[in-house]
Parts: C-alpha cells; structure tokens; sequence
C-alpha cells in the first residue's frame, strides 16, 4: 500500500485547486458528449422479439412497462450457466432505486439468454427488484452483440468484427456471453434502437468504481475480481 505525499495546507490547496480545474475540463467534456449521445438517430426495431419474464411471455414493446424510454442491460447469464456473472452483479448492485428513472417516463430492465426459471431464483438470492427477463430461444442477444456465435452471426463485439477483436489481442470476445448496455425509445407501439455500449462504456454504471475513485488506494480490484455479494464472507 502506497499513501500519497505529506504536505502542508497550503501545498495540498495548491494541488487540489490544479486538479479541480482538470475535473471541471472532463465534467465539461463529458457534457459535450452526452449531448452528442442524445442527438444520435435512431433505427426501428422490426424484428418481433419474444421474451419470457416473471409474468409469462412479453414483447419488448411490453418491457417498457408504459413507459417512454427502455433501458436495458445485457446480463451475462448464458443457458449452461447455474449462476451470473460476478461482474454483471456487481454493476446490478449498484443500480439506483428504479422509482428516480420511473419518475422521468424510463425503465430498466435485464435480459440474459439464461431460461427464466435460472434467472428468477438467482433475481432472488441477490435481492434484486428489476425486472429481468429471458432472451431464450430469440436473436436479441445475437442481434445486440452481446452473445457471440459465428455459427449463428457473424461475430462482432464494441463495434469491431472478429479479425480487430484478435488482433487488439481480446480473442476471447469472439465467442460467448458478454455485457453490454442499450437504449430504446417507443411511439406508440414502434420501438427504436437509439444506443448500445459494452466493455469499458459500462464503467460509469458501477458506482463502486466512482467511490473508489475518490479514495487515495483507487479501484483496487478489476471489474472482473469483485465476488457476488454474498460470497464476502463465505
């Protein structure tokens, strides 16, 4: 462990102050970017998608449960699996209480490949209340990118096909499950794809990183190294 410098007051004012106009550089750049983000077209979901969810069959007109906005995250929960990612759990954890997102016309919502009845029990012991339903036997995952099978897609994950992903040296993602995050608006019954993000594009979804980030000591742990939650003390 490695603790910064001592330095008297005054010192530690300067630094901060110097730092505090890098931090207001990035809030400012970063609100240019979500600016851009919300002008991005849109492209119209035509494919009918089947879902199963803790109700029975839904359609993804339906996940948005009346609202205007859908949100969903792509939880890595394949059907040969007993359990979900750590990862993916650690970013449901710290998801917010769904009423503040409810509150402005938008719903969250899971969706994994995993059938419901391996969802719900998991849903249970993590003591989560999202609605998170089974892509199961539909494409979604498969049009989404985020469940990658060259039999069945071509293979592309972050918006690179498969000779890039090998190439940056993450071959890894050209087969199997993988996180991700998109963005969905609706009229009336029409549904439109407005954003998808994966890999890093996640990380600001997980407010244990944000907490740490403040700290002297940082992240400490890679995404990946974070246990379910109730395994802490197991």
């Amino acid at each position: 462990m490695t603790l910064p410098q001592v330095v008297s007051r005054g010192e530690w004012l300067t630094a901060r102050k110097e730092l505090l106009k890098a931090e207001k550089d990035i809030m400012l750049a970063q609100d240019a970017v979500s600016a851009r983000r919300r002008e991005l077209p849109m492209v119209k979901v035509d494919k009918d998608y089947t879902f199963e969810g803790p109700d029975g069959k839904a359609r993804l007109v339906d996940l948005f449960e009346g609202r205007e906005q859908l949100i969903i995250y792509h939880f890595m929960f394949g059907p040969d699996e007993d359990e979900g990612h750590n990862s993916c759990s650690l970013l449901v954890d710290n998801i917010s209480h769904p009423e503040h997102l409810h509150a402005q016309n938008t719903t969250i919502a899971l969706v994994s490949r995993a059938p419901i009845a391996k969802l719900t029990p998991f849903r249970t012991r993590m003591g989560w209340t999202i609605p998170w339903y089974s892509s199961f036997g539909n494409d979604f995952n498969y049009d989404f990118h985020v469940t990658t099978d060259e039999s069945v897609t071509p293979v592309e994950y972050n918006y690179k096909d498969k000779d890039t992903l090998i190439a940056k040296g993450t071959p890894w993602y050209t087969s199997g499950e993988w996180q991700g995050l998109s963005v969905f608006v609706r009229d009336g019954d029409d549904v439109y794809h407005t954003y998808s993000t994966y890999e890093r594009g996640i990380d600001p979804l997980v407010n244990t990183y944000s907490y740490l980030d403040l700290t002297p000591l940082g992240r400490q742990a890679h995404v990946m190294q974070f246990p379910l939650h109730d395994t802490y003390n197991a």
